[in-house]
C-alpha cells in the first residue's frame, strides 16, 4: 500500500534522512522505531507532504504522492495522528471530529462510531479541545484521523506521556483497528506492545534504516535492541 524508496531529506545544509526505505502492505501494522532525533518524525512528515524531499520516491496505492500538497495526500487516504496531538483547542470534541469527516465507499467511520470507540469522548462532546486531559486529547486526535476514513493510519508517539490506563486504552484501540484490516504505521517507544501488535519493524539510526524484520526476530536480537533502542 505504501512504499518509500531512497528517501533523502535535508534542512538547508543539514541532511536528516539518507536513503530510507520502508513499506506497509494492506492490512499490515508496521513500525518505525529508534531513539529520539533519528529521523522518525521527519520520515512521517515527508510521507504526508509536510517536508519536501531531496531524493527518493513515495508511492501510495500504486500512485506517486511525493510532491503533492498535504491535503491531496490526506484525500488519497492517509490519516495522521501527529506527535503532540494538536487538537483544535477552540473547537469542541464534536467540532474537532466533524471538521475532518470524509466520506469513502464501504465501511466508514462516523461521529457515532468514534464515540462508541472512545466512550470518554461522548461524555465530553461539548467540551473545548483545550480543556481536555492529555489522554482525552489523544483519543480525540485518533478519532479525528479516523474521521477522514483513511486506508493507512500513521501514529507518531500516540502513547507518549500518558497514564498507564490511557496507554492501555490506546493499544486496545489499535488492536481493534488491526482486526478491522486497517493498515497502520506506528512510531512508539513501547517495545513490548509493538512486538505484540506489529507484523514488521524498521529500526532507524541517524537517518538510515539499520535493521528490519518481524517481531520474533526483534525479540530474539538483543544486540539490536541494546544498540539502537536502548532496551
Amino acid at each position: 500500500m505504501l512504499t518509500v524508496r531512497g528517501l533523502e531529506i535535508a534542512y538547508g545544509a543539514s541532511q536528516i534522512l539518507f536513503g530510507v526505505d520502508l513499506a506497509v502492505g494492506a492490512g499490515e501494522v508496521v513500525t518505525l522505531i529508534g531513539r529520539n532525533g533519528m529521523g522518525k518524525t521527519t520520515t512521517v512528515k515527508s510521507i504526508l507532504g509536510l517536508t519536501p524531499i531531496r531524493a527518493g520516491t513515495i508511492v501510495f496505492d500504486g500512485r506517486p504522492i511525493h510532491g503533492l500538497p498535504s491535503y491531496r495526500i490526506a484525500q488519497a487516504g492517509i490519516g495522521l495522528v501527529p506527535e503532540g496531538r494538536h487538537v483544535f483547542p477552540n473547537l469542541t470534541v464534536r467540532e474537532n471530529l466533524l471538521a475532518t469527516a470524509a466520506r469513502r465507499a464501504g465501511d466508514t467511520w462516523t461521529y457515532e462510531r468514534i464515540l462508541a470507540l472512545f466512550p470518554n469522548l461522548a461524555e465530553r462532546a461539548d467540551t473545548y479541545g483545550s480543556l481536555l486531559s492529555g489522554g482525552e486529547q489523544q483519543m480525540l486526535a485518533i478519532g479525528r484521523a479516523l474521521m477522514t476514513n483513511p486506508r493507512l493510519l500513521i501514529l507518531d508517539e500516540a502513547t507518549e506521556g500518558l497514564a498507564p490506563l490511557i496507554r492501555a486504552e490506546i493499544w486496545r484501540c489499535l488492536d481493534g483497528l488491526k482486526a478491522r484490516g486497517l493498515a497502520i504505521l506506528v512510531i512508539d517507544k513501547n517495545l513490548a506492545a509493538l512486538t505484540r501488535l506489529a507484523d514488521r519493524h524498521h529500526v532507524i539510526e541517524k537517518g538510515r534504516i539499520v535493521w528490519r524484520g518481524d517481531s520474533a526476530a526483534l525479540r530474539a536480537d538483543e544486540e539490536v535492541r541494546r544498540r539502537y533502542l536502548g532496551v
